[in-house]
């Protein structure tokens, strides 16, 4: 909004992405700290040396089932950020298996298994291609993550609830001070999908389900309070990247709790009706 909202411009204006044919792959910048350009025959000087990358406690390829795990969860982490983010989501080819250019960050020189996709599987990335298909399709078919128009952090209809509302690990909305805290690693994103400002092709308005994102970058579990619904509404998980596939338990919870939210994780809960549970 900051770029594109002061000159009527939308969000389809923004171009998002995780990674682009330059630089690291998703994949690599889950497995690496340090690029590995010395194939191309310059002495590694080549490419980026910025990568803003972390390679979850190995350097490149390795065994450890820990920090494979999280390289896995990381890739899940960074894929549902992108697809529930407003604008248009660009991935890069691959990115959805795990494609490996072995470090190499500039391997537009290399005619080989550096820049070849592998079309042989293992379990990991069938599964990493399944979440990516299942965050497309919620993204399919919920207009709220893909709005013509910027959120306000406004009311909206009879309710009095703002369209946007970012939520602190303990319930309560931010100030503006608390999003300069530098140690601030969690937080909610609370999205109000009954009133959006537009309409379906038909011309007539749309209307959605409600979300609450939970992000947890912080290393340890973060136990975040619910924001409470009216009687007959409940929290349903309908995704959270702790799971291999992330696909969690259906149960429904109580118009009000608690979510426990592993380190390093992102869920995805949804506002429905429980009369009928």
């Amino acid at each position: 909004h900051d770029l594109f909202g002061t000159n009527d411009r939308g969000p389809i204006a923004s171009v998002n992405f995780i990674t682009a044919h330059d630089g690291f792959t998703l994949n690599d910048l889950v497995s690496y700290n340090e690029k590995r350009n010395e194939a191309n025959g310059e002495e590694s000087r080549d490419g980026n040396d910025k990568n803003v990358s972390w390679n979850c406690g190995a350097e490149g390829p390795t065994e450890d089932p820990q920090v494979s795990e999280l390289r896995e969860r990381q890739k899940r982490n960074f894929l549902a950020t992108l697809l529930v983010s407003q604008g248009v989501p660009m991935i890069t080819a691959g990115d959805e298996v795990g494609r490996t250019q072995k470090g190499n960050n500039n391997a537009y020189c290399q005619d080989n298994d550096i820049n070849w996709h592998d079309w042989y599987w293992d379990d990991a990335r069938w599964a990493l291609l399944n979440f990516t298909k299942k965050m497309i399709r919620m993204r399919t078919e919920h207009p709220i993550f893909r709005r013509r128009d910027f959120f306000l952090g406004v009311p909206v209809g009879d309710s009095g609830r703002k369209d946007v509302a970012w939520l602190k690990p303990d319930g309560h909305e931010m100030t503006p001070e608390e999003w300069e805290k530098e140690f601030a690693r969690s937080l909610g994103m609370w999205l109000y999908g009954d009133h959006l400002p537009e309409n379906d092709w038909r011309g007539r308005p749309l209307h959605d389900d409600s979300f609450l994102v939970l992000f947890n970058a912080h290393h340890d579990t973060i136990e975040f309070t619910l924001p409470p619904l009216p009687e007959g509404w409940g929290w349903r998980t309908d995704v959270d990247t702790s799971f291999n596939d992330g696909n969690p338990s259906p149960e429904v919870a109580k118009p009000q709790g608690k979510y426990p939210l592993q380190g390093r994780s992102l869920a995805i809960l949804r506002e429905i009706s429980t009369r009928d549970e």
